[in-house]
This record gives C-alpha cells, sequence and structure tokens, in this order.
C-alpha cells in the first residue's frame, strides 16, 4: 500500500517502507503540518489493521526539494533557528510537481535536464516550484504549507508583523491566529463565501463583489510568485499548470498568464477554453509552452511502491541476508 505523506523533514528525502521509526519521526513534523500530518498517519494505522501483511510505503512531499540550495531554503533570520531548531523552507506537493515535470517532458518530447519550467499547482492547496535540470530550484511553501500562494481557506504569504499585531492590540492568541491563518483566510476570508474556487467563482458571476475580489487577489497573487520564479529560473521553457483548480478553471489560468507574455509566455484563448488535459494551451509561436496536465500523483507513488518492495525481495533473496 503507497502512501503519499507531507513531510520527512531533512531526515527522510527518499521513498521508504513504514515502519514503527518513520512513523515516530513524521510525528516530530506534526505542528508544521497540522491539517494533513494527523490524517496520515490515521490512514497508515487504518491499512495496517485492515491488511495486516501489506508492505506500506511512503512517498514524502518535502522529497523531491532535497536539492535546494540553501540560499533558497534558509530564511534571514538568526541562523541558530535554523541549526538549532530546523527552521527552513521545505516545500511541499512534491510528488504533484515531480509527476508535472516527468509528464510535460514526455509531452514536448524532450529531457527533464533539457528544461527550465515551473510547475503550479492549484487545489485546495497551492504552490509552484522552480524546476532546472531536473531538479527543485525551490517552491513557493516553505517552513509550513502556509507560505506562498492564497489558497482555499489558509493565507499563504502575509506581512509577519500582522501577527504579532494582531495578537498584541486584539488580543488573539497563538491558537487564535493559526486557526484563522489555516482555515479562515484565503478565498473563504476575502470572500465570505466558500473556500471551494467553485463556489466563489458562481458567487462573482451573480454580482456578489467581494467574491470578485477575491478571484482577482488569488490570480494576482498567483501572477507575482510565478513572476518571481522566472527570475530565479533565468528563463521558462514551459509553465504547467496542475492540480483541481488548474486544470478546470479556464478562466483563472487566462487571469494568471495575463502580462507572462514578458516571459516568452503566450497564451492561446480558444486552445485555452476548450482544453481537456493533457494539452498544449501555448500560442503556436509562444517562446515558451503553456501546458494542462492532469495531476496523477498515484503514479509517483505506486512506481515507488513497486520498486521498494522489489529492492526489498531482491535483499531477502541474497545469501546471508
Amino acid at each position: 500500500v503507497a502512501h503519499r505523506l507531507i513531510h520527512g523533514g531533512e531526515t527522510i528525502r527518499e521513498p521508504v517502507i513504514i515502519t514503527a521509526g518513520i512513523k515516530d519521526i513524521i510525528c516530530q513534523f506534526i505542528p508544521l503540518a497540522p491539517l494533513h500530518i494527523p490524517a496520515g498517519l490515521h490512514a497508515i494505522e487504518v491499512t495496517e489493521s485492515l491488511f495486516p501483511d501489506a508492505v506500506q510505503t511512503g512517498v514524502f512531499d518535502t522529497g523531491f526539494f532535497a536539492h535546494i540550495p540553501p540560499a533558497a531554503y534558509l530564511y534571514p533570520v538568526p541562523y541558530e533557528w535554523y541549526s538549532e531548531w530546523g527552521i527552513r523552507r521545505f516545500g511541499y506537493h512534491g510528488t504533484s510537481h515531480a509527476y508535472a515535470m516527468e509528464r510535460a517532458a514526455q509531452m514536448l518530447g524532450r529531457s527533464v535536464r533539457d528544461l527550465h519550467l515551473i510547475t503550479c499547482h492549484l487545489g485546495q492547496g497551492s504552490s509552484a516550484t522552480a524546476i532546472a535540470d531536473g531538479k527543485a530550484v525551490t517552491n513557493t511553501m516553505g517552513f509550513t504549507p502556509l507560505e506562498g500562494f492564497m489558497m482555499g481557506t489558509r493565507s499563504g504569504t502575509v506581512d509577519p508583523g500582522i501577527i504579532t499585531y494582531v495578537q498584541r492590540h486584539h488580543g488573539l492568541t497563538a491558537d487564535q491566529v493559526e486557526e484563522i491563518l489555516h482555515r479562515q483566510s484565503g478565498l473563504l476570508g476575502v470572500s465570505g463565501v466558500s473556500g471551494d474556487y467553485r463556489e466563489v467563482l458562481r458567487a462573482a458571476e451573480a454580482g456578489h463583489e467581494r467574491a470578485r475580489l477575491a478571484l482577482d487577489m488569488y490570480a494576482y497573487r498567483v501572477r507575482a510568485m510565478l513572476g518571481a520564479l522566472a527570475v530565479t529560473l533565468g528563463k521558462v521553457d514551459v509553465l504547467v499548470f496542475t492540480g483541481g483548480i488548474a486544470e478546470n478553471a479556464c478562466e483563472l489560468r487566462a487571469d494568471i498568464c495575463r502580462g507572462l507574455e514578458c516571459l516568452g509566455l503566450f497564451l492561446d484563448p480558444n486552445r485555452n477554453a476548450n482544453c481537456k488535459p493533457d494539452a498544449d494551451i501555448a500560442q503556436a509561436g509562444s517562446p515558451g509552452r503553456i501546458l494542462v496536465i492532469h495531476s496523477q500523483e498515484d503514479y509517483i507513488l505506486a512506481r515507488e511502491a513497486k520498486r521498494l518492495v522489489g529492492e526489498r525481495i531482491v535483499s531477502r533473496g541474497k545469501p546471508n541476508n
């Protein structure tokens, strides 16, 4: 049984067979991803009870970002925060970004090592990754999955001074701030309608002003961060849209791409409006390609599970093992 697991820290970077020791390591990171890790551990425990003889394997979201350089993963805070407390950028949605990279190269008939890509995963949680030479350069999410894009109910990046301000001047506790930033912000917090993109879009189309504002903010913040990733790469051969929202919301893709022509990314309105993943929606003469790819993280999980189980069988079959 293959599990997508969100966090292995600097300790677990590669896919693993899950053991009691692996579960103990995962537990250490619950404060960093309180929405995800308890659910992932629960899934492992339930699966163990239902299929006691099955091999449980795990692929970690953070693993794809193991090669991000220190200049990108360190924060400009006292270095001891990293050396003693482990505070650094980790990056998330690694299985989705890995699949999008591989599928994009396949669609274009090129090697991943020859491409400079930005993979943009937009769903209830959202992030983008800059990729060069087949490796992640950086990811918009950081120490926790809260950083980066505005999301369904998560704020994404905000001025950290806001946090201390509302605590000092409006009496909010750390727990209250965390609850608000994780569950009451993003599309929900701005629109007041929902954290579901589809519902916010319907409200905006019906004339709801705050819903329209939320959608405008969403597209603006994605576009701005894609620009930053492009500068980090130096050039963009491919922009990939993936994830539930990105694969289905043609109007959002159009809003995001408006202004990306300076990066050599020219959207074809007709291709975009009639897109069925997997598809290229860039203009024929666009220097950079714009792809919409159906996210198949389960493929990555299954492939790694097969490899791990195969290696285990070979290892157990060797003499003296």
